[in-house]
């Protein structure tokens, strides 16, 4: 009963912040935002530019600062682990590609460099390779003339 009572509010959280996230990286989302700014510039004077006209402001754009923070988040989160998964299953479905890279987000920092390194070297090999091809060709194109 638990795990469904939580699934429920997380699926809650993510449809809303999955909408909120959409809404708000909308052009409508900045066009409102922007005319937001410039009504609270404009009233600027009818205030004096006092410090509470200020402070409505600053108030304002903290606090939806800080709770997009969180919803942002929230959808990247989702986001990254449907990317991993995908990747995971394209690594799976290759007969040649090591699996050991499924499930890499979880490796340990060490593990991680190790794999670093390894691909570093396969590059600079791979570098090395593509430079004697190139060469190789132009003698080729050059023996010809």
């Amino acid at each position: 009963m638990f795990d469904r009572v939580e699934h429920k509010r997380d699926s809650w959280f993510r449809r809303f912040s999955c909408a909120v996230a959409a809404g708000v990286g909308s052009h409508w989302a900045f066009i409102v935002a922007l005319l937001v700014v410039i009504a609270w510039g404009v009233t600027g004077p009818m205030f004096n530019f006092s410090d509470s006209w200020q402070l409505v402001i600053n108030t304002g754009t903290t606090i939806v600062t800080f709770l997009m923070v969180f919803l942002i988040q929230a959808t990247q989160n989702k986001d990254s682990k449907a990317v991993q998964l995908k990747l995971d299953e394209l690594i799976r479905a290759q007969k040649t590609a090591r699996n050991v890279f499924a499930d890499l987000e979880n490796a340990t920092d060490e593990e991680l460099k190790e794999f670093a390194e390894e691909f570093k070297a396969l590059r600079a090999q791979g570098l090395s390779n593509a430079k004697a091809s190139a060469e190789a060709a132009a003698r080729s194109l050059s023996d010809r003339e």
